[in-house]
């Protein structure tokens, strides 16, 4: 049986129409057994392995943790559902290698991983090979063993006499960009709980690595801070039902550090920081009109100590919840037109001779909250505007690239000799009708003007799907697989995602993949239909 099945096309053109007037749409046949994303080098022949499903095993040969446990139970869920019921065998040396049934696939991580989280130096690289004489995934870590066992679970499909059969089949792999995210935000709109860990079980199945977690914004503070409780108090769209407690967030952090996956968090300022205001007083800018105070308010008020030891104190709180190594600390569309109402501000200008640039008012801001960040010995990630207003960073900060006209940004800042990440053309909450992911799949973060020098500095990039018309109804079909094709473009080899009608086929195989686990992702490529058991 061959492993790939042809794509078969029909192209209607502009003469070709509906009864409304509407071009038809190519249909796309799904491929079988294909993964996506596509792997760094994969080689397959037509020869198929029969799966003892009843009594499949994985077992660990290497290093051994919890990380592996909960791996190795999770995918025997997901490769055969509710057929294999009896107990796992992790550790044992007990093969179910017998006849012609293949039942046992041989882990083998070389460093320990107990305990460990996910980190952006972190090795995700990986060996897979499936032959008539047995089964092995080889990796320096356990997050390459994850990757693997993801890949894995793709290659094996039902035949439909009930067989789970898999091609012979050898792999080698490993990401093409460390930094591989996806943005959600619980701000404008609560996401439950419920609905993160669901997104985060779909995003190690796309093989991403960072959930970034855009926590809290101008209209809500769902974050339980234990120090400052009177934030969300305050702050959240309800204090009872529409926050993250403490364990909520550890439970968030825990699901995802098990399937290799980062929680960068952010907390945006100087601006996008109305709600904080709510909880903190004196915290923001009083905005003037007519020489008065008008009962607005601005961006977080930089003239006053008070802001900065608050800072201190939340940021101090916000390191010990978030183990990750990067906080996100925004920095984007600060509006200085409070800022340049409020008599104290400009006093204050005057004193440290920023004159009326109050680009320099953002910098000196900015400059304060990294120097805090820095004594509490984490790295951050900013928004653009920061470099963009003029304001001078340290070396080590990373970069997110967001705007229109991302090629010259790129250039400018890599130029600049900061880390850059891309997420400007990959801007999920922007819907059109028909297939975008071929828009998400054309956009490439190295495809500027610049020396290696420069594009090695390009960690990687991010789709942000952000909440203003986005909820618990409709954050994940809007979210897959158009995501899927980031994360393509993210981990697979540059050369082999130049032309999107190569990746149709799978990209229809893997949204149905992704139905058949339970998820709704939506149509990708027009009309089509999944099959009931995948």
């Amino acid at each position: 049986m061959p492993r790939l099945i042809t794509v078969v096309l029909f192209f209607a053109f502009c003469s070709i129409c509906d009864s409304r007037g509407l071009q038809k749409v190519a249909t796309v046949v799904k491929s079988t057994g294909q993964p996506w994303p596509l792997p760094k080098s994969i080689k397959s022949t037509d020869n198929l392995i029969t799966l003892n499903a009843e009594n499949f095993i994985f077992k660990s040969t290497g290093a051994h943790c919890d990380i592996l446990d909960a791996a190795y139970k999770r995918y025997t869920s997901i490769i055969f559902g509710e057929l294999n019921k009896k107990p796992l065998l992790f550790k044992s040396e007990q093969s179910d290698d017998s006849g012609d049934y293949l039942g046992l696939l041989s882990i083998n991580t070389e460093t320990e991983c107990k305990g460990v989280y996910p980190s952006l130096s972190s090795s995700e690289s990986y060996e897979l090979t499936v032959s008539s004489s047995g089964a092995v995934l080889h990796s320096k870590e356990v997050w390459g063993a994850l990757r693997g066992l993801e890949t894995f679970s793709q290659l094996v499909y039902k035949l439909t006499n009930g067989q789970y059969v898999i091609n012979q089949t050898s792999v080698e792999d490993a990401p093409r960009f460390d930094h591989r995210g996806i943005l959600l935000d619980t701000s404008r709109h609560y996401l439950k709980k419920e609905k993160l860990l669901e997104n985060l079980e779909i995003m190690a199945q796309n093989k991403f690595n960072v959930f970034h977690w855009h926590i809290v914004d101008d209209q809500s503070f769902p974050f339980v801070s234990q120090r400052f409780p009177e934030m969300s108090a305050k702050g959240a769209y309800d204090p009872a039902t529409h926050i993250f407690t403490p364990s909520d967030v550890q439970e968030i952090i825990e699901f995802a550090r098990l399937r290799g996956i980062r929680v960068m968090v952010e907390f945006d300022s100087p601006g996008h920081s109305l709600s904080w205001g709510k909880g903190v007083p004196d915290l923001l800018t009083k905005c003037y009109s007519a020489g008065k105070a008008d009962g607005q308010f601005g961006p977080i008020n930089p003239a006053v100590n008070s802001s900065f030891e608050f800072l201190k104190e939340f940021f101090s709180e916000v390191a010990s919840v978030f183990p990750d190594h990067y906080l996100f600390l925004g920095g984007d569309e600060v509006s200085f037109s409070c800022w340049k109402s409020n008599p104290q501000i400009t006093q204050f200008m005057k004193v440290k001779g920023f004159g009326t640039n109050y680009a320099k008012l953002e910098e000196y801001y900015m400059q304060r909250l990294l120097d805090i960040v820095s004594d509490l010995k984490k790295g951050y990630m900013i928004w653009q505007e920061v470099i963009d207003n003029g304001a001078t960073v340290k070396s080590d900060t990373v970069v997110n690239v967001w705007k229109p006209g991302f090629k010259g940004e790129l250039s400018k800042v890599t130029k600049l000799g900061y880390k850059t990440l891309l997420s400007a053309c990959w801007y999920l909450d922007y819907i059109s009708y028909g297939g975008d992911w071929k828009h998400y799949y054309g956009c490439d973060p190295q495809n500027f003007n610049g020396t290696q020098e420069q594009k090695d500095l390009i960690m990687g990039g991010e789709a942000c799907l952000w909440g203003e018309y986005v909820d618990d109804t409709n954050v994940t079909p809007r979210l897959w697989p158009r995501a899927s094709a980031v994360a393509e473009k993210l981990w697979s080899p540059e050369s082999a995602t130049s032309d999107y009608t190569k990746a149709q086929s799978r990209l229809e195989e893997h949204r149905c993949r992704m139905v058949g686990r339970g998820f709704p992702a939506e149509v990708a490529n027009g009309p089509s239909f999944c099959t009931k058991e995948f």
